[in-house]
């Protein structure tokens, strides 16, 4: 394995942020781990970050220590019974690629997944998820290396303990396993998820009355297009932050004061909040200050217009997150992993 040092991470964070790393490589084949091992033992210490997409991450400070970028690739068939499919995807493969992929194949569960930027290996951490759909609904398994014990362990759905966009990889687990294989139970029987609002409003506008995975997809594109900055052009890590959820108690409060407010009930009968309108009615959407900003279109999405430093869209972040307690009384959490 090639050790570079003192690597720009520029082109390896969907931000572009300019930080450098200490120590820099790139994982290819698993027969690499060993390698990885050895050096994080001997010679780098203890302080790795293991780098998927860079489409969920903010860089504050050069970072010191070894960071390990996954590019392991390959995507297959395990297996399959009468309804469904039991596909693995090594961590490194590109998400939204991925999906296609099984779009093309016929292989259904994924489609509302479409154009989420960041890897395969990434997905499970965060336990993604967009327009009524998340990873852990189709989720079977995974293989993640312990880099200090040096072998390989097996994680089911129970094992990840999936949370609204979090799992034990953020809490118990951070930092402790290198993802190498992702497996995901998809269906032969295609059974589309629709409910969330702008998908049907899509496919109308796209006259398909009866829409098939791939036009589910090609909507989902249509509007995370139309409303979020590509990463290529604007500098950004999409949601910077979480929707929160409050007792219904609250909820009734704010509701007193906001007859507008956007919220929609839990499985666990609390409420969850739209962050994006919260931010909206603060006033920070389309705000910029020099170069940092607020998008536009989309309040949620934090932007670097094009020489913004980490610590510069952190304070953006922090002020954001003040105004909102202030007026709702509502503590809002990043999405997104500050280093």
């Amino acid at each position: 394995m090639i050790i570079q040092e003192n690597i720009s991470l520029k082109p390896f964070n969907s931000f572009g942020i300019d930080v450098s790393a200490k120590y820099f490589s790139i994982l290819a084949l698993q027969a690499q781990l060993d390698s990885i091992k050895q050096e994080y033992v001997q010679t780098k210490g203890n302080n790795l970050l293991v780098l998927g997409g860079g489409s969920n991450v903010l860089f504050t400070k050069p970072f010191d220590g070894w960071i390990v970028k996954n590019e392991l690739k390959g995507i297959q068939l395990i297996s399959e019974d009468a309804t469904s499919y039991l596909i693995e995807a090594a961590a490194g493969e590109n998400w939204h690629e991925f999906v296609l992929h099984c779009i093309q194949q016929g292989w259904a569960g994924l489609e509302n997944l479409s154009l989420i930027p960041g890897s395969v290996g990434a997905s499970p951490i965060q336990n993604i998820g967009a327009y009524g759909v998340e990873i852990k609904d189709t989720f079977h398994s995974l293989d993640a290396y312990h880099i200090q014990e040096n072998n390989i362990h097996t994680f089911t759905l129970n094992d990840c303990k999936f949370g609204y966009r979090d799992s034990i990889f953020k809490k118990t687990l951070k930092d402790q396993y290198l993802i190498l294989k992702v497996r995901f139970r998809l269906n032969k029987q295609h059974q589309l998820t629709t409910c969330y609002g702008a998908i049907a409003n899509e496919l109308e506008k796209m006259c398909v009355q009866e829409p098939t995975i791939a036009d589910i997809s090609n909507a989902v594109i249509r509007i995370r297009t139309s409303k979020l900055p590509d990463p290529k052009l604007l500098g950004n890590a999409g949601s910077f932050f979480k929707n929160p959820v409050v007792s219904k108690q609250h909820y009734e409060q704010i509701l007193a004061s906001f007859p507008n407010v956007h919220a929609y009930p839990t499985i666990d009968h609390q409420m969850k909040l739209a962050a994006g309108w919260l931010i909206e009615q603060c006033g920070w959407k389309g705000y910029r200050h020099g170069e940092v900003g607020c998008h536009a279109l989309q309040a949620l999405v934090l932007v670097n217009y094009g020489h913004a430093s980490g610590t510069e869209i952190l304070a953006l972040s922090n002020e954001i997150i003040q105004s909102i307690e202030n007026k709702f009384g509502v503590i809002l959490e990043r999405e997104v992993n500050i280093h």
